[in-house]
Parts: structure tokens; sequence; C-alpha cells
């Protein structure tokens, strides 16, 4: 197939995300239902000092700790640093101190946010006090931030009736700007006018679908394209049966490799249009392809792989590709 090699790569942004889900047992769990309530706690730890946050295990004796003991929402900070470019997600959006903070009745350090005006208001030693969030849900972003001054916040009555915090999910995410080798965007351009391009270094080397930079093996570049069927083998696969966050299909559904007819990788893909329990290794399966008009740059412009009706290819054709 011919490829013009001078055409620009291509490039667009990437976000990555995750929300983490933890349990925080007992201990950690009575600091974030505290913290809901606009209270602060900490724990007692063998020597007598406070921890906070708290530490779930003393540092001197690496017991497990219980002794729950309340501190002020007041307290001193010990040392500091200005933000000047607040990034996406952190306490503030104006310039801030990053400050390490000893609350009262405490004699640890937590870490958090200052407002200030700038830099020339910040100081070791400086008082400050929490600036509690308007709706706190049992994390610790419900201390929204602290501010100067040694004049605790007023705050209204905790709510009744509600469960103890058992579970914190912290979101996290990064964006980059991706920018595609030429074998992907060659690969890329393909499928979104419909064709399938797998690659290989020479013309008796592996193809790889899709294609890599280079042969894993070898080291030589993969820069022989090869268009390939749209029909294949499943390899193997997986019955996903468990719900979790973020899922677009409904279970339980079929994720398998699929050998495509030519290629010598497998590709992961959907299989469908058959009951989850009827899908085999070997079964052959040919691409269900979304309308044309909704094609883009991605292989999910197939939907799904289905039963193509042939029978099951034998075991030596794909052994050697599980």
């Amino acid at each position: 197939m011919q490829i013009d090699p001078h055409e620009a790569p291509l490039s667009a942004p990437l976000r990555l995300s995750f929300d983490y889900t933890r349990s925080v047992g007992p201990l950690l769990g009575e600091f974030f239902t505290a913290l809901r309530e606009r209270r602060v706690v900490g724990v007692r730890g063998s020597d007598g000092r406070v921890h906070v946050p708290p530490a779930e295990y003393d540092p001197v004796t690496s017991e497990a700790l219980t002794e729950v003991v309340p501190v002020e929402s007041v307290g001193t900070v010990l040392s500091w640093t200005w933000q000047s470019h607040p990034l996406e997600g952190q306490p503030l959006d104006r310039p801030f101190a990053w400050a390490l903070i000893r609350l009262d009745g405490a004699d640890t350090a937590l870490l958090h946010a200052v407002a200030a005006d700038g830099p020339e208001a910040v100081s070791t030693g400086a008082r400050v006090h929490v600036h509690w969030a308007d709706e706190t849900v049992g994390a610790i972003t419900d201390i929204a931030y602290f501010e100067l001054g040694e004049v605790a916040e007023e705050t209204p009555a905790p709510a009744q009736g509600l469960d103890p915090v058992t579970m914190v999910i912290s979101p996290s995410a990064i964006e980059i700007q991706h920018t595609a080798s030429f074998p992907e965007s060659t690969f890329l351009r393909a499928l979104e006018k419909g064709t399938l391009l797998g690659a290989r270094s020479g013309d008796d080397g592996k193809v790889y679908f899709p294609p890599k930079e280079a042969n894993p093996a070898t080291g030589q570049p993969l820069d022989q394209f090869v268009e390939l069927s749209d029909k294949g083998t499943v390899t193997t696969f997986a019955i996903i049966n468990i719900p979790f966050a973020g899922q677009r299909i409904k279970p339980p559904y079929v994720a398998a490799y699929v050998l495509l007819d030519g290629a010598d990788i497998p590709v992961l893909h959907l299989v469908s249009d058959i009951e989850a329990d009827k899908v085999r290794m070997g079964m052959r399966v040919e691409a269900v392809w979304k309308p044309q008009d909704q094609w883009g740059l991605g292989i999910d412009n197939i939907e799904y792989f289905r039963p193509t009706g042939e029978p099951d290819a034998e075991y030596d054709s794909y052994k050697h590709h599980l």
C-alpha cells in the first residue's frame, strides 16, 4: 500500500482520568466524618503526641492507634511556599501559599492552602484558621483552605442521622498533547477511511496490528504497511460480569482478542450478537462498522465483532498467537 511519509503526524489533546476509591477504616473514617461535621480530630500516639492528620499506626511502636483527640480549627504556620500560578484542581484559582500548619492541640503539621493577598502577607508563625467548604462531604477538601487570623469560623450544627464515612473517592487526571508516530498516524488515517492497516519490517516479518514503531524482537522499523481483512478468529476472551464506575455497556459482555486474517498480533475488542457464554476460542468473527458518517480517527469505528457462521478455526492456526 502506498503511504506518504511526508504527511504531518496527527496530534490531539488526551485526557486520562481515574477515580481512586478506597475504604478508610475506623480511624480515618472518624477523621473524615468529623470533617463533614466541620470538626478536626487527631490521634494520640504512645509518646503522647497528637497526629493530625491521624496516623493509623504509631510511628514509635508500629501498633495500631485508637485514641481520637479533638483539636482546634486554628493553628500556626510552620513553613510555607508561594504558588504564583495555580493549577487546575488546586484549592484556589488565584495565587496562594502552600503551608505546613500545626493546629492548636496537635503536635504534627497539616499541609494545606492559605489564602493571602500576596507572599508578603504570609510568614512563619502566622496564625491561620480553617475556612470550611460550603458543602461538606467527608473529605480533606471539606477544609476549602485556611485564612489568616486566629478567630475560628462559626459553623452550623451538623446534620443529623448521617452514616459514618467509610469510603473516600479521589479523582485524578492528567492532560497531555499526544502526537502520534508515523505508523500510528498512518493506521488512524486508514481507519477513518474504513481500512485496517497492519505493519511489518521487511516483506517476511510479523504483521503487527495496530502498527508499532518497531519490531519488538529485532528493533527494525515497521515500515511495510499491509491492508488486512476485517474478519478474524477469537484467540482468548473474558466475560465481564461485574459492573464498575464509568462502564458504558451493561454486563454481561465479552472482551476478546481477535486475530485478524493476515495479522500476527491479536487486537482487543468487543464480541456481540451472541450470548456471552456461547463465545469460544477459535470462533470466526467479522467487524460490525458504525455508519460511515460516524467514522473518526479511532478503532471504535468498529462497533464490535460478531460471529460469521463459518466453522471454527483449527487450534493450530492460532495457538502461537495467544
